[in-house]
């Protein structure tokens, strides 16, 4: 028996009509028929291709099928099979993580009103609560086993990442045959979540809400700042440790080999660090020194906790400046109005002059129109108060590096 075609794109508008946000990964998977599929007749593999028993899907209604096409698109767009990698599944544990990936998306698909055909796996059919995500419930399993006579199921390499036989081979992402690369795949998750969100804007489609949370996590995904600012930190002290040159200020130490010639030694800057903290009303102690225990730590992999590093207190004046090795040594005197052009102005008047210069910052303040000269600037800018208040903040230097700071990771 050849599959009904004209069925399948009655299945796929379906789909397409009550799930909008999913109508571009609906089609973009290429339909390949194969027999002696699983009980629904429909699988998927890591390449976007779905693979389709037609002496089953002949025999589902128009609905249903789109329902089983909605489910394993579901594998494809929330990349079971990359996070199965992420998680090391193998061979051995494929169908168990097919079996939570299963359970993850079908109690989000019932709350958007979709009613998947068969034996559609739900939390509470592996004895766990509704809502989690697939790598909670693999976890869990592991800790607590598998409940007796719990249902199971294996979709294919598009659900856990396993190449199974009936599966069509592939030569990897240069493979010239149907189904996505790698980067088109990650492409069209990103193409799906845009148009989640969208669906959510426009008041299309019920979304669930934990796939509007994917899409957000997918198009906006959290930067570790502690990362990012320690690699700005690292670039401006190799910058500067690299500025090697020659200088006529000390004499060469192969002076005696031409003494009637003055020959210039190599000279290179030692690179100086300064950190401004704002410690104006709208900054909390507890907020500033756990930011200064990062950036202290930061410090300490690039190399310069024995020189230490010189701290300013600032608000709308200079209360303290003074070289730490540990943030115990920090004092954060102020609580007035705020005004980091200040901050900038003294750490360029240090001697040495700090090649890089970190400023701890809820942003609420007035900046200088030029960049300091000479010093690489690096914003570590707070997303906002500790009482959890946010003010509105003038736009950051275009002459500055920003770090946006998660103030409520701070502690983590």
């Amino acid at each position: 028996m050849s599959l009904d075609r004209h069925h399948l794109s009655a299945a796929r508008l379906w789909a397409a009509h009550r799930y909008p946000y999913l109508a571009t990964a609906l089609f973009a998977a290429t339909v390949i028929e194969r027999d002696g599929l699983g009980e629904d007749g429909v699988a998927v593999d890591d390449r976007w291709r779905l693979y389709v028993d037609p002496d089953k899907a002949n025999r589902w209604k128009v609905a249903e099928l789109g329902a089983l096409l909605v489910h394993h698109t579901g594998h494809l767009v929330r990349d079971h099979a990359g996070r199965a990698e992420t998680l090391g599944i193998t061979a051995t544990t494929a169908e168990r993580w097919s079996t939570v990936a299963d359970a993850e998306l079908n109690d989000d698909l019932a709350d958007a009103g979709l009613t998947i055909p068969g034996l559609a796996i739900l939390p509470e059919h592996l004895g766990f609560e509704r809502g989690r995500l697939a790598e909670e419930y693999f976890h869990r399993q592991l800790a607590d086993g598998i409940p007796e006579g719990a249902p199971t199921s294996d979709h294919g390499s598009g659900a856990h990442g396993q190449h199974r036989d009936w599966e069509d081979p592939h030569d990897g992402d240069g493979d010239a045959g149907p189904g996505l690369s790698k980067h088109e795949s990650d492409l069209m998750r990103a193409q799906s979540a845009r148009d989640l969100l969208d669906a959510v804007r426009n008041g299309q489609g019920n979304v669930p809400a934990s796939w509007q949370r994917w899409a957000e996590e997918l198009l906006t995904p959290v930067v570790d700042w502690r990362r990012a600012l320690a690699a700005e930190v690292r670039r401006g002290v190799q910058a500067v440790a690299g500025a090697v040159d020659y200088s006529y200020r000390r004499p060469s130490r192969r002076a005696s080999a031409a003494p009637t010639i003055v020959l210039p030694a190599l000279e290179r800057p030692v690179p100086e660090v300064a950190v401004v903290c704002d410690t104006s009303a709208s900054m909390g102690e507890a907020e500033l020194a756990r930011v200064l225990g990062e950036v202290e730590g930061i410090l300490t992999r690039v190399g310069l906790r024995s020189s230490g590093v010189r701290v300013l207190a600032v608000d709308t004046a200079v209360h303290t400046a003074r070289r730490v090795s540990s943030a115990r040594q920090v004092d954060l005197v102020g609580g007035g109005g705020t005004d980091m052009g200040c901050g900038i102005e003294a750490a360029a008047a240090l001697r040495p002059r700090p090649s890089v210069l970190v400023l701890l910052t809820d942003g609420v303040t007035p900046w200088p129109a030029a960049a300091p000269r000479g010093m690489r600037v690096v914003i570590g800018l707070l997303s906002g108060s500790v009482d959890g208040r946010m003010a509105a903040a003038p736009p950051t230097p275009t002459w500055a590096r920003v770090v946006r700071i998660d103030s409520a990771d701070l502690g983590g």
